[in-house]
């Protein structure tokens, strides 16, 4: 292959058999369960990145399952989303998520959501099943126990409108790529949005939420004091390309 060749077909690993196929990527009847709880904030201040700024003591906990989406195919995922404010270049003060953590079952977004936007997403087992009366998730590490959480089925109707607005926040991560000394070559703060979003159908009920110990899914780290809320939500959307708005490597 010649080296103009490798520089035009340069898009992900591998250079010959990429991971996963160039954007958009679209969702189909995307279904969150999201179990906002109160946490030590403390905590969450020691685990929060600056510029980023922690808004009060509450962590969203989150399950994700993905039946139908463009290049990444059928998965499920969950993770931590911390609510934080930043402020950009300009003085605008932005309030948004902070995706502390992402477990999930599937390659193919594994390696797209690290590579392009910096997604901090491990491959584990985590599952939404309904039970009767009740809404079940999981998350396995290997064969542990990490994540126990139940919700009550559709208890109530959700208004939409506070729902869009809070899913037009952009959420941020850190991305981090190392050199071949393994010293970091890209450490940057991205900020993402989610587009094109159309809610399907949106309801709350009574939830609870466990996390357990482990020692490579910390997700207990970010202790239960108190759950606040749950929703349980069917969305269309696109998932929008990243944009980075700190350098931590720039002088």
């Amino acid at each position: 292959m010649k080296i103009d060749d490798v520089r035009k077909n340069a898009f992900a690993m591998p250079l010959n058999n990429p991971s996963y196929p160039r954007p958009p990527y679209k969702f189909y009847n995307r279904e969150f369960v999201v179990i906002t709880y109160r946490t030590d904030p403390e905590l969450l201040r020691a685990l929060v990145p600056e510029p980023l700024e922690v808004v009060g003591d509450t962590v969203n906990y989150e399950f994700i399952r993905m039946p139908d989406s463009t290049g990444f195919g059928d998965y499920t995922e969950t993770g931590q989303v911390i609510p934080v404010r930043f402020k950009d270049r300009d003085g605008q003060v932005q309030e948004g998520g902070y995706v502390h953590a992402m477990y999930l079952d599937d390659n193919s977004p594994i390696a797209g959501g690290r590579e392009i936007w910096g997604f901090p997403k491990k491959l584990a087992t985590p599952k939404i099943s309904h039970e009767n009366e009740t809404l079940v998730c999981t998350l396995h590490y290997g064969s542990v126990l990490c994540v126990n959480a139940t919700m009550g089925y559709k208890h109530r109707e959700l208004d939409h409108a506070p729902l869009i607005k809070a899913l037009a926040k952009p959420a941020f991560m850190i991305k981090i790529v190392p050199h071949v000394d393994c010293t970091p070559r890209i450490c940057e703060l991205v900020r993402y949005y989610c587009e094109d979003v159309t809610v399907k159908g949106a309801w709350t009920g009574p939830a609870a939420l466990q996390l357990f110990d482990h020692a490579m899914c910390d997700v207990s780290r970010l202790p239960v004091r108190e759950v606040v809320s749950a929703s349980h939500y069917v969305t269309d959307l696109t998932l929008g390309l990243g944009e980075v708005v700190f350098d931590y490597l720039a002088k």
